[in-house]
């Protein structure tokens, strides 16, 4: 991932480039991740939702997500504060697949990949 920095050089060189302020994105998030309509869901918390995000799907960590290709993301609830978001995480990981699919379809009925809507 570029630096802050030669993001903002670029910006400045370069109109259609947008430059964001990566640390007033930081914000506790939970959110699901798929590969395909209907398909293998990954539930995750984080601090901060576009970073992680990027790095899923970019495959930069090795584990369940790039093993089946979790790359779409689908579902997510910001949050005030960290503990909150873990709770609400734990709830939905405790929670049946059809309960997750329903979340999803309320808020993405067209399971769209909303990470350009997080900037």
């Amino acid at each position: 991932m570029p630096s802050l920095r030669a993001l903002q050089k670029a910006g400045r060189s370069n109109p259609d480039i947008k430059i964001y302020d990566v640390e007033k994105m930081k914000q506790p998030a939970i959110y699901i991740m798929t590969n395909k309509r209907n398909g293998t869901l990954y539930t995750g918390v984080t601090s901060h939702l576009v970073q992680r995000v990027y790095q899923h799907k970019n495959g930069l960590f090795k584990g369940f997500t790039s093993r089946y290709g979790c790359k779409i993301l689908v579902y997510y609830e910001l949050f005030d504060d960290m503990e909150n978001a873990i709770v609400r995480e734990k709830l939905l990981k405790a929670g049946s697949r059809k309960q997750k699919l329903k979340l999803i379809d309320s808020m993405n009925p067209y399971w769209e990949d909303l990470y350009e809507s997080i900037f």
